[in-house]
């Protein structure tokens, strides 16, 4: 029989199976768009836990979508592989998440709710930029 423990442990493996399945098998453009959801999701439990006044689990949330931002989505940033046509988009969106760091960190330090909408609404019109991009690309 299984305790609530072991179903618990059971459940994250299961999960991080999921995860691990979805990433092997994404192409570059779902990866993208995985940490865009990813970032997002993380901004809504920071939400979340600013408005019920948990300090550390907010901490947390948004720790997590920085680092999305700036290791995942910034660091995937190619301005070689963008060509010179390209490389004031790379550099543009470089900044761009330079800023949304920036507001994540004000939004964890002052509890600053419009920092947290801001980076939200950036990334959301990032990410919705991304998909119309794939979805022309499929046809």
């Amino acid at each position: 029989m299984y305790t609530s423990h072991n179903m618990r442990t059971g459940a994250g493996a299961y999960a991080r199976l999921g995860v691990e399945t979805s990433v092997m098998s994404a192409s570059p453009h779902q990866l993208i768009a995985m940490l865009f959801d990813g970032a997002k999701t993380a901004i809504g439990m920071a939400r979340h836990h600013m408005a019920a006044g948990d300090t550390e689990a907010k901490g947390n949330a948004i720790s997590k979508a920085i680092g999305i931002v700036d290791n995942g989505l910034k660091a995937g940033l190619d301005a070689q592989a963008a060509g010179d046509a390209g490389a004031e988009l790379v550099g543009n969106l470089s900044a761009l998440y330079d800023y949304i760091v920036q507001r994540l960190f004000r939004a964890n330090l002052h509890n600053d709710v419009q920092a947290l909408d801001e980076a939200d609404r950036l990334l959301e019109n990032i990410a919705s930029a991304w998909r119309e991009i794939d979805d022309r690309a499929r046809g």
